[in-house]
């Protein structure tokens, strides 16, 4: 597997993406994916009313479209979270948009939520064969503004809730002029109470979450957390990627546009993770941004988190990780 590796970081890598994820795929339905990775024993976990196998996700973005939530499943996961997802299929930002730092095991993309559509991603959720958790992370079509903005997220619950073990409520990405303009707080009161009222309209109990930016201050995600507690919502996702640069460590990427995954994250994010489990510690967090191994992971845990997401890692270090982390 480590020659494949190789092999697939020669490539572009959108399409090195791709490719990984379809050989994966093959894999599957060869059934001799299993016999490719180590196995280990469950780690049964529950949270918040979901039985999980383990405390390891995949993060947004892995898997935009659902279009692999199978195979990836059958790698060990305790539980996949699939999107950005928007009501409308995008093709996301011109090309090239993803540029891989192999150098500081980071990645800096400005993909721009591309996705096809709610519609799609729902009927690949229809057709899914894996019984594990899968939450749907959504967001809003680039050329939507203001309420037009909220009602796409409410577009999106409204097709994915019967679908969705849980809801990730996607208010972070850097790639949506403007999205991250939810972290003010009368902005987000709306968001809120938009997402609220159409959870109870739905009869929607489980978990929602806001995934937020490492980017804004810690008092300004500690208010969030204040009105996610006085509402319906569950908890937080703790981050999404920075537009921080100056963290790297090779100065001739700092120039290069887009949210930065990765190792360089890992600081800046649990920092903020920390600090919000510090200020509310019955609040629940799924920890994700730069875990490249088992001491990441940890990390993230002691940190406060429940669970642990992983993105940049997996692409990075291929699927060996799931069980590097959890053996």
């Amino acid at each position: 597997m480590n020659l494949f590796l190789s092999l697939f970081k020669l490539l572009p890598p959108e399409l090195a993406h791709k490719a990984a994820l379809i050989s994966l795929n093959i894999l599957y339905k060869l059934k001799i994916l299993n016999l490719l990775f180590p196995k280990f024993k469950d780690q049964e976990y529950e949270f918040l009313g979901m039985k999980l196998k383990n405390k390891l996700g995949t993060a947004a973005g892995l898997d935009k479209d659902g279009d692999f939530i199978d195979c990836l499943g059958a790698l060990g996961f305790g539980f996949l979270e699939v999107g950005t997802v928007t009501p409308k299929p995008q093709n996301g930002n011109p090309k090239p948009r993803v540029f891989r730092l192999f150098d500081e095991q980071a990645v800096v993309n400005r993909l721009g939520f591309n996705n096809k559509g709610v519609d799609h991603l729902v009927k690949k959720l229809k057709s899914k064969k894996f019984m594990g958790i899968v939450g749907v992370n959504i967001g809003a079509n680039k050329n939507s503004k203001d309420q037009k903005r909220i009602d796409d997220y409410i577009e999106c619950f409204r097709k994915v809730y019967k679908y969705s073990d849980y809801i990730t409520v996607n208010i972070s990405s850097p790639n949506t002029p403007g999205l991250r303009d939810l972290h003010d707080l009368d902005n987000i009161k709306n968001l809120i109470l938009n997402i609220e009222n159409e959870a109870k309209l739905n009869n929607f109990n489980r978990p929602i979450f806001l995934k937020v930016s490492p980017d804004e201050s810690a008092e300004t995600i500690k208010s969030i957390a204040d009105l996610i507690n006085l509402s319906n919502l569950t908890g937080l996702i703790i981050s999404n990627t920075t537009i921080d640069k100056e963290i790297l460590h090779n100065k001739k990427n700092i120039d290069i546009d887009g949210g930065l995954s990765g190792a360089p994250l890992m600081k800046k994010s649990t920092e903020i993770l920390k600090a919000i489990s510090n200020h509310n510690p019955e609040l629940p967090i799924i920890g994700v941004g730069g875990v490249m191994c088992k001491s990441d992971f940890n990390e993230k845990i002691n940190s406060g988190a429940s669970l642990v997401q992983i993105y940049t890692g997996f692409i990075i270090n291929g699927p060996k990780i799931v069980s590097e982390i959890l053996n």
